[in-house]
This record gives C-alpha cells, structure tokens and sequence, in this order.
C-alpha cells in the first residue's frame, strides 16, 4: 500500500481516537484544538508535500480521513488562528488572549507515536524545524510476554539512562552499544541479575529536545528532561539494526527485559514541554492551542506560568490535555508494556488538576508502579507525604539524613533511625505502607556515590555556566582531600564510607533505589548537575569497573531478598510478636535498649536495630523465623557491642575485605570504624 492516497481530499472522518489511526484501509486524523479558526493537515512523500484542509470540527475535536493512506505516511499540521506576536516585538491581538497561532509553522501531532526529522538550533526559520508524525502500524509479536509484576515490597530500582549504561560496554557489540537493544544484551543482563535489582528504572525516553543555550555551547540535553512528543520513544537511542523500527526495537528490549525478570520503569516529565518560555520555539502544543495547553498568568497572558524552572508549565486542570497525559500513560502500559512510571516534577501535575483521581480509578494503570518526585518550584510545591495510597514518593529525606549522618555528623541516630524504620512520620497515613518511600543515596541529578566521598564542592565548570548550576548543599565529604587521592588512608575512609552508605540503603524500609554505576564506582570528576554532558563523564566506565563494590552491592541486594523483615508491608511499632520479642529493638552498644537520652545524644554514633521474624511475609523463605541485628557505628575508632542474648552469625562487615566471611558472636562483636554489621540469630 502506498502511504499516502491519491484523493485530493480528506474524508470527514471521525473525531476518536486522537492522533493518527491506520484502520488497514486509509488513516483518520484527530487534533484538539478549542481556539482555533482552521486546520490543515500536510502530507509529504517523494513528490514533496500536499496540504488538506481538516473540514470536520466535533466537540473542539478537528478530523477529516485519508483513504488510501497507512504506515509510514509522514505528516504534520498548519493551525490558524489569532496570531502570535511579530517578530519585532509588537504585540498583537491573539497575544494579549493567550493565543499563538501562527499558520507559517509545521506542527508537530502531540499523539504522534513516532517523530521524523530532527530538530535543529541553527536551521530556525520563519518556517521552523519539519519535525513530522509518522502513521505508524502497531503490529508486534510479544511471544506471550507477561510482565514480571514484582510486589513493591521486593522491589530494588537501578535508575539507568538508556545511551549511558551500555555505551563503552566491552562485552556489547558496537552497533548495539548506547541503544535500546544494547540495553537488553546479554552483557547487561547479566549485570542486572547479577545485582539482584528487579526494575530498571530509565531516564525520559519521550521525544526530547536539547535547549538553545545547551546548542549554542555545543553541549546537548543528555538527561532528556525536555520533553516534546510524549507517545513517541527518542530515536536517538536506536540501533535501527535490519530496518527496525524504533517502537519496535523498544518493545523488543522490554520483551527482552521481562523475560530476564526485569521490570522497565519509565521517567515522564508531564510537567512542562520543551517549547520552554515566550522566547521559546513554536514546534506542537503553543502553535495547536497555547491558552489550553499551557499555564498563563492571570492577566499576563503573553507569559507563562514557570512551577517547574524550564519556561512553561502544562495545564493539566483542563480536560483535554489530562486527556492526553492518560492516553500517554495507558499507551506505555498497553502498547509498550512497560511496567511503571517515575513523574518529574509531580507536584506541578496535581496543581488543581483531577490528575490523581484520574490515575486512581484507571483500571490498567492500577496495576503498574507509581512513582512520584514530590515537589516542583512553585508554591507550596512541597509536597512529600501527600500522595495517595498505591503511590510511592521519592524520599529525600532519606537521601538528606543518611549522608548528614555518615558523611558530615549533622544527623543523629534518632534521624537515621526514623529513615531505617521507614520514615512512618512522613508516609504513615491513610493506610500507606512502608514502600510509600522510595530511597536513594544517590540519583541522576547530583553527586555519584564515590564523587559523594571524594569532593567537599562541586565542580561543574565543564556545564558553561562558571560553576553556578546545580546543588551546593550536597551533605558531602571529601574524606581529607579533594578529588583523585593517592593516600591510603583517605581511600580506605572513601571505601568504607560507600559501603556503610549502600549498606544503610539496603537495610531500610522502603524501596531503594539504586542509581546506575554507583555499583562500579563510577565518577563524574566531582559535576553534580551532568545533564549536559553527554561524554565519558557519564558514560559508565566498565573497563575500570571496581569489582569488589559491585559483589558487595550484590551481596546486600541478596540479604535484603533473604531476609523478609528488610521488606515489611506493615510498619515497625515496637510492640511484641508472637515470640515474646517487640518487632524491632533499638540497642544501644552499651547491651541495653536505647532510652530517651540516647535518642537525643548529639554525640552517639553507633547503635543497632533488632528486626523480629516477619510472619507476614508472602514468600517461603527459609529465613523467616530467623531474627536479625544491624549495628552502626559511624565514629572514627573501632566501638564493641554487647549483644542480645543468644548465639549469633555474622553475615555481614561492610568494613571489610570478605565482607560476608561468616563468624560467630555471642557475648560482644566489634564493629569497626565508619561501618555496618548484620548478624542473625535463629
């Protein structure tokens, strides 16, 4: 079938679904726009480009179908309307109303599932960038794939970006290496089940755009937090091997990830799009209907609401475009089976919009992992602790306490302890349950692990932007020196202050997360703001990989699956079980319960925690009756601990050099410096 028809016109057409749909006999068009005057739909193929006028408008819907027309058909749209300021500055009347009409533009579909072309900084012109929708033909054997569908509760995130992970890989062929496809090689499957983590958690793979300050120092949007297309999956991370599409080659890595056990999460960025401000480019949603799509401010509709810090905020409190962020959610789980989503900025999204109820009663996405990073920069825009139940938050107060505890003595064991048990302060309501937090040490945006111990500033003076960029309250430590060392011991202070880090996540309620190369040792030569960097500096190094850290991050996520009561569904109260023990036992070094002075000591550093067996635990593992003891000890000198009574197995010495070497303890066990100890008893 040629893509595109021989008739002049386009039929009338149907008004759902939004977007593009190839019935196998032509293709209908569908396009939400509440403001304009006329639609016109182009088609391009070899003889060039063909405009037709969408006639139909039903219910602020326009749509009009193309008989003839099926997969591969390129297209994009010309909106009119009141028009757009002049370029010199002159406003005009559709300005003042919020709108931005301008009929010069090609538009891109917002439901287009796949993007053509790319769009370029340097080649602006009164015409723009032809970013064109491709019809696609949805058609892909599954091989009766079933998603993993891991509890919340046994789940271990690895946040990863797509290009960065396998891109200097050894073991992954060339041609394959920084792809979708290289992701779901052998290589890296076996690193992930290596690990033990159960979901991979990706950085945006929507249609992004680099921003014109990056283009014009020659950097580009590495991170992808500069949405354009929500539907379509970024081509730059495809291999394109045999002529394979990149919807398929996406859905081929998912396949492949779930029959490994692997679960894919996805990070969205709803929050804004990367037409970014005023002075911004008109590419898709500003062109279609800027007074919908967007947030303008009352009475200053020429600007643009800016809660989320990159120029413009999506207006979800209208029907339409809430529309449009659902679709784009059941999409990924219906079409893409993908596993779950990470929401950027996810506070900007429940801005008087109906976006949690929405996500509440959808009965696909019931069944997927909800994650949200609470906040944005608008007001009252944090928001940790107030999502609804079936969601997960991530916890930076977690993040927060545990390096001001390890790294800078500025938490006390009563903080740290509250982060181990889950922080039930922030998430206990509404019957939410521990794994309401997700927990992390490290992510994407900041410091790397082994960077967290190793630089006391930040250096981001590689970003252009003299050093200005990203965080400066890092809770950080540069153990003595600042950046590569060759001291001996300000390198075994770094070690062991990486593993009692990994350590503390691991051994916490919630779910941990994990960000990609922390188990390496990657570095990014003290950049916490490496968004723009799309080099060596991200790119994990996996020929000078540090193998021990990862067979200790390994042997964590193992005793973490091992032992139940490191996964509680219920939280931690401190009453009795049937045991006659409390369900956990804070224990001061001294061989006693810890008491209200010890809980307000500035100056105590080292302390345990007794976990009970779980009887609730869903699973059958054979560690269930077994009870288990984390001490802490963060000072600089060696402290013994008086045990509880009985006879116990040391599992764990995250200080040392065969950390899980087992050894018998029963009246007393030192714990060294700067370390974390788990012992069991049966």
């Amino acid at each position: 079938m040629d893509p595109v028809s021989d008739r002049a016109d386009l039929e009338a057409g149907r008004p759902w679904p939004l977007g593009a749909s190839w019935d196998g006999h032509g293709v209908n068009f569908a396009l939400f726009s509440a403001h304009a005057a006329r639609v016109e739909l182009c088609v391009f193929d070899a003889d060039g480009m063909r405009t037709l006028p969408l006639r139909e408008c039903s219910d602020e819907i326009w749509h009009g179908y193309l008989a003839g027309a099926g997969p591969g058909l390129r297209y994009a749209y010309r909106v009119h309307g009141p028009e757009a300021p002049d370029p010199n500055g002159h406003g005009h009347h559709g300005h003042r109303q919020g709108h931005r009409f301008d009929s010069r533009r090609f538009l891109l579909d917002p439901y287009a599932r796949e993007v053509a072309g790319r769009f370029s900084w340097r080649t602006q012109s009164d015409q723009g960038n032809c970013l064109t929708a491709c019809v696609v033909d949805e058609a892909f054997d599954w091989e009766g794939d079933v998603p993993p569908a891991t509890a919340l509760a046994d789940t271990v995130l690895y946040e990863a970006h797509v290009k960065g992970c396998s891109r200097q890989h050894p073991g992954i062929p060339e041609v394959l290496r920084g792809t979708y496809a290289g992701l779901a090689t052998p290589a890296m499957i076996e690193h992930f089940q290596r690990l033990g983590v159960t979901a991979i958690n990706l950085l945006p793979v929507c249609h992004f755009l680099d921003e014109k300050h990056l283009a014009n120092k020659g950097l580009v949007n590495y991170w992808g937090y500069n949405s354009l297309a929500f539907f379509a999956p970024e081509p730059r991370y495809a291999a394109r091997i045999g002529g394979q599409s990149v919807i398929a080659e996406f859905k081929t890595m998912v396949r492949s990830l779930h029959t490994a056990g692997l679960e894919v999460i996805l990070d969205v960025v709803f929050n804004h799009t990367a037409e970014t401000d005023e002075a911004g480019p008109t590419l898709s949603f500003r062109g279609i209907d800027n007074l919908s799509y967007y947030l303008l401010p009352p009475g200053h509709l020429n600007h643009y609401e800016n809660f989320t810090g990159c120029g413009n905020t999506l207006n979800l409190a209208h029907p339409r475009v809430l529309q449009m962020v659902m679709d784009a959610l059941r999409y990924w789980v219906g079409i893409m089976h993908v596993d779950g989503f990470r929401f950027d900025l996810a506070a900007t999204l429940t801005r008087d919009s109906a976006f949690l109820a929405a996500v509440r009663q959808d009965p696909l996405l019931q069944r997927v992992k909800l994650i949200a990073e609470p906040w944005d920069i608008g007001p009252d825009g944090y928001r940790l602790g107030r999502f609804l139940p079936g969601w997960s938050e991530w916890n930076d107060r977690f993040r927060d306490d545990v390096r001001a505890f390890w790294l800078t003595h500025q938490a006390g064991v009563g903080q740290l302890a509250q982060r181990l048990a889950g922080s039930r302060e922030v998430f206990g309501v509404n019957g939410r349950a521990p794994q309401a937090g997700t927990n992390f040490i490290t992510a994407h945006d900041g410091f790397t692990l082994r960077d967290l111990v190793s630089y006391q500033k930040k250096h981001n003076e590689l970003n252009g932007e003299d050093n200005r960029d990203g965080h400066g309250h890092n809770h950080s430590s540069n153990c003595g020196e600042e950046g590569v060392s060759t001291d001996p011991a300000v390198l075994e202070r770094r070690r062991r202050l990486q593993r009692a880090l990994l350590a503390t996540l691991m051994l916490s309620q919630g779910v941990p997360m994990l960000q990609s190369g922390d188990e390496i040792g990657r570095t990014q030569a003290g950049n916490n703001n490496a968004y723009c960097q799309d080099n060596a500096m991200t790119w994990l190094d996996w020929k000078n990989a540090d193998a021990e850290l990862t067979d200790f991050v390994a042997g964590l996520i193992g005793l973490r699956r091992r032992f139940p009561q490191l996964r509680q569904r219920r939280w931690l109260t401190g009453e009795m079980t049937v045991e006659g023990q409390p369900d956990v036992l804070w224990w001061h070094p001294a061989g006693r319960p810890m008491d209200y002075a010890d809980w307000e000591s500035k100056k105590l550093g080292t302390f345990g925690l007794q976990l009970a067996p779980d009887r609730t635990d869903l699973g059958h593992s054979q560690d269930r009756e077994t009870f288990l003891l984390c001490l802490i000890n963060r000072d600089d000198n060696q402290t013994s601990f008086l045990l509880p009574a009985g006879v116990w197995q040391q599992i764990c010495d995250s200080s040392a050099q065969a950390p899980f070497a087992p050894h018998t303890r029963t009246i007393s066990t030192p714990v060294a410096a700067r370390s974390v100890q788990i012992l069991s008893r049966s």
